[in-house]
C-alpha cells in the first residue's frame, strides 16, 4: 500500500492512498464550520443547493452529467463541517473533479426559496415519525442553545426567516475562514492527480485554522422533555449524557463500554436483559457519538406505553451492574473483537476510507488515528469500563419520552 501526506498551494492538507487494482477512486473535500450559524437551518439549506446550479449549469445539467459518467456525488453538513465527496470510475476522475470544483466554486444558491420550501416540507414528514420527534427533542434539550441544538423543530421554526443573503454569507465564511482536509484513495498515480487537484482545488481560498467559536456543552441538571402524541401506539424513550470527545484518554473505554451496555445487537446486555428475559422492548440500543466539542451517550428503547418506567429501571439496573460489578474477560474480549470487526467491515471500500480518513483529518486527529485507536482499544482494562461508566453515569442527564 502506497500513501503520502502533503499540501496543496492553498494550505490544504492532502492525503493519497493507493489502492491497487480497484475501478473507482474516492475523493473527499471537508472544510470546519467554527462559527455558529446564524439561524438554524441556513447551513442545511446551502448544503441543499449545491446540487440546484452554478453560473454555468443548471441542476438538470448537473443530474444528467453525474447519471451519464455514473459518478456518485454527496454534499452532507455533519456537526462540525461540511463534506464534499465523489466516486466515480478511475478514468473519470478529472470530469468529477471538475463538477466538484464547479460547484464548490460556482454554485448560485439562486433557488433558496423552493429549495427552502422542499426542505421545510420533508423536515415535516420526518418529524411524524415517533423516532424522530423523540430524537429531535432530546438533541434540542441536551444542547439547548447551542448549535449542536439546532434541531428540524428549530428550523422549523426559523424557516421563514432565512434568506439567500444568510445562505451566501454563511457559504463565504466556511469556504473563507476554514481548515480544509482532502483526501484520495483508489488506483491512480499521485503524479498523474497532483497537477490536476493543484489547478481545481488548489485554486480554493487558503485552508487556515480559526478557533471554534462555539462553546463547548455543559449539562449541569437532569432535563426532562415529554411529546404527547396521540396517534402513538407505542413509547419511545431516550435518555443520554454529555460525555468527552476523541482526544479524551477515557474515549476508547467509552467506545467499548457502547458496545457492551447496547451496541452490538443481539448479545449486547440491553437487548438480552430487557428484549430477552424481560420482553420489554421492539427496539433497544446504546449509542455514543463523538463530536468536535464533546460526545453524546445515549440508550434508546421503543416499548409499549405500560412499560416506561419498568423500562426506565431496566435502564438504571444495566448501568448499576456496570458500575459495580466488573466486566469479565470473555465479554471484554468479544467487545473488543466486535468494534474491530465493525471497523474493518466500515472501510471494505475505497469511499469508506476515504470518508473516515478525511473525517479524522479534520477533527484534528490525524491521517492514522484508527490504527492508533484499535492498539488502545486492545489495551482497554475491566477497571477502565467500570471508572468511566462510575464517571459519567451521573443524575445530569436529558429523557426524552413520546408517548400516546
Amino acid at each position: 500500500m502506497e500513501s503520502k501526506i502533503t499540501k496543496l498551494k492553498n494550505n490544504t492538507e492532502f492525503f493519497y492512498k493507493r489502492n491497487k487494482n480497484t475501478p473507482r477512486v474516492a475523493l473527499c473535500l471537508n472544510f470546519t464550520i467554527e462559527e455558529p450559524e446564524k439561524s438554524a437551518g441556513i447551513h442545511a439549506l446551502m448544503a441543499r443547493l449545491f446540487m440546484q446550479g452554478t453560473k454555468t449549469r443548471s441542476a438538470q445539467q448537473i443530474a444528467e452529467e453525474l447519471d451519464a459518467y455514473a459518478i456518485e456525488f454527496s454534499v452532507d453538513l455533519k456537526q462540525d463541517y461540511l463534506r464534499f465527496r465523489f466516486l466515480c470510475l478511475n478514468e473519470d476522475f478529472s470530469k468529477a473533479l471538475e463538477i466538484m470544483t464547479d460547484i464548490i466554486k460556482n454554485s448560485t444558491f439562486d433557488e433558496c426559496e423552493k429549495e427552502l420550501a422542499k426542505m421545510t416540507g420533508e423536515i415535516v414528514a420526518e418529524l411524524d415519525s415517533p423516532r424522530g420527534k423523540v430524537s429531535d427533542a432530546y438533541y434540542r434539550t441536551m444542547f439547548e442553545n447551542h448549535p449542536y441544538g439546532n434541531t428540524y423543530t428549530k428550523i422549523l421554526e426559523n424557516a421563514q426567516n432565512i434568506k439567500k443573503e444568510d445562505v451566501v454569507d454563511a457559504y463565504n465564511k466556511i469556504i473563507n475562514e476554514s481548515r480544509k482536509v482532502l483526501t484520495f484513495v483508489g488506483d491512480l498515480d499521485f503524479d498523474d492527480i497532483s497537477s490536476d487537484l493543484e489547478q481545481n482545488l488548489g485554486t480554493l481560498p487558503e485552508s487556515v485554522q480559526i478557533d471554534s467559536e462555539k462553546d463547548i456543552p455543559i449539562l449541569n441538571e437532569k432535563k426532562t422533555a415529554e411529546i404527547i402524541k396521540p396517534d402513538a401506539n407505542q413509547a419511545h424513550i431516550l435518555q443520554g449524557w454529555i460525555v468527552p470527545t476523541y482526544l479524551s484518554e477515557d474515549y476508547p473505554a467509552l467506545v467499548l463500554l457502547n458496545i457492551i451496555l447496547g451496541a452490538s445487537g443481539l448479545s449486547s446486555r440491553l437487548f438480552l436483559e430487557l428484549r430477552d428475559k424481560k420482553g420489554l422492548a421492539y427496539v433497544v440500543r446504546s449509542s455514543f457519538e463523538p463530536f468536535d466539542l464533546c460526545g453524546n451517550f445515549s440508550i434508546y428503547i421503543a416499548t409499549e406505553p405500560k412499560n416506561i418506567e419498568v423500562s426506565l429501571a431496566g435502564f438504571k439496573e444495566e448501568i448499576d451492574k456496570i458500575k459495580n460489578v466488573l466486566v469479565g474477560d470473555e465479554e471484554l474480549h468479544n467487545a473488543k473483537n466486535n468494534i474491530i470487526g465493525k471497523w474493518a467491515f466500515m472501510q471494505e471500500t475505497n469511499s469508506q476510507q476515504a470518508c473516515l480518513i478525511a473525517h479524522h483529518g479534520i477533527q484534528g486527529l490525524g491521517f492514522d488515528f484508527n490504527e492508533k485507536l484499535k492498539d488502545k482499544i486492545l489495551k482497554v482494562t475491566a477497571e477502565q469500563i467500570q471508572d468511566c461508566a462510575k464517571k459519567y453515569f451521573n443524575d445530569n442527564y436529558v429523557l426524552s419520552v413520546l408517548k400516546p
